[in-house]
């Protein structure tokens, strides 16, 4: 394992945690509740909330993020540069996971296996087709 591993807490209702161009109210976890189960809106101590108690539905991801950039000079900025990236996607990502709750909580893997083959098609479309698209690097 390597040496210099960071552990980064993303807190998915707090606000702080993302950039202001990111930000959109109906993708806040703070704002949101789900019309199908309940859940939300997540309070700013709801973590310590799941903590203590075990008869609430919850997940926890982790995720390893391994940045190697081998150019003197420039490697620190680099590495920094992108991992500051990746906590930025996944903070975005996640606020979004829990706000469309009400959109894939009913699925079954059914459902799962028949949209992952649409994307994929969908995918395989555009990168034959269109420009390049995603998310731009923010200094922020």
């Amino acid at each position: 394992m390597e040496k210099n591993v960071e552990v980064v807490q993303i807190d998915i209702a707090d606000r702080s945690q993302v950039l202001s161009k990111d930000y959109k109210p109906e993708e806040d976890p703070a704002k949101f509740k789900s019309i199908k189960t309940g859940r939300g809106p997540l309070s700013p101590d709801w973590k310590k909330i799941l903590g203590q108690r075990k008869d609430i539905p919850h997940m926890c991801c982790y995720k390893l993020v391994t940045v190697k950039f081998k150019w003197w000079g420039l490697q620190n900025k680099v590495e920094s540069f992108i991992q500051k990236q990746e906590r930025r996607l996944f903070t975005n990502f996640h606020r979004q996971l829990f706000c469309w709750l009400d959109k894939w909580v009913e699925l079954t893997m059914e459902d799962i296996r028949r949209m992952e083959d649409e994307t994929k098609k969908e995918l395989d479309e555009m990168r034959e087709k269109d420009p390049v698209k995603g998310m731009v690097a923010a200094d922020d």
